[in-house]
């Protein structure tokens, strides 16, 4: 299957993610890692992101697109691929379905993560880091520290990242909404959009995710 996975900041996009193409048995291919691998590999590709970032500027689509086509081109993606962070706006989304039209290919679903505003605010303002490790995370709701304030694996000083703060976490949104949101109804009119609830369990998200894909979770 080839799917592409939409959804707010805070919906769990990374998490499902991985959880559904382990399920497919297809590969996850996100932005991040495209960034980075192209980077530390110095593709050219790679150097041309690498300047812009250095810059402070944002990566040109036709760089993004690149990386993507690149990707998708690899023998594992052969039967399948869920991208996740690509396309990030409409023009990203016509240039892939124009790199998959030359393929032959197209895409079989946009996966639609749904979460009420409100939810997204408190999932990410909530979280709490450990200075001394920031592997360990913290909910003040959902997975609160024993003791406010102090990590429980080893006693360091938990904080907020400025990233996580409501004001910084609501422009996010607005982004979202004024770049991203539109590639689903770009989508919802090639009717290949499944809205799904994001809310709840992990497991239950993904089961709810592969039932509306026509597929079983693994046991």
């Amino acid at each position: 299957m080839r799917i592409v996975l939409v959804g707010p900041p805070g919906a769990g996009k990374g998490t499902q993610a991985a959880y559904l193409a382990k399920n497919l048995s297809i590969p996850h291919i996100s932005t991040g890692d495209l960034f980075r691998a192209n980077i530390s590999q110095g593709t050219p590709l790679g150097k041309k992101a690498k300047e812009y970032i250095d810059a402070g500027e944002l990566v040109p689509d036709e760089v993004t697109i690149g990386m993507a086509r690149d990707r998708m081109s690899q023998p594992d993606a052969g039967s399948g691929f869920l991208l996740d962070g690509f396309p990030r706006n409409v023009a990203q989304a016509e240039a892939l379905d124009e790199a998959l039209r030359e393929d032959g290919a197209a895409l079989d679903a946009v996966l639609d993560l749904e979460v009420p505003e409100d939810e997204v605010v408190k999932r990410i303002a909530g979280r709490r880091i450990c200075r001394n490790d920031s592997a360990h995370v913290f909910h003040v709701t959902y997975n609160p520290p024993r003791t406010e304030g102090v990590c429980d694996v080893c006693g360091g000083e938990l904080y907020q990242r400025a990233d996580d703060s409501e004001e910084t976490v609501r422009k996010r949104l607005e982004v979202y909404h004024t770049q991203t949101e539109p590639i689903v109804d770009y989508y919802r009119g090639q009717g290949l959009v499944v809205t799904i609830s994001a809310l709840g369990k992990v497991g239950d998200v993904t089961e709810r995710a592969m039932s509306a894909l026509g597929r079983d979770a693994a046991a």
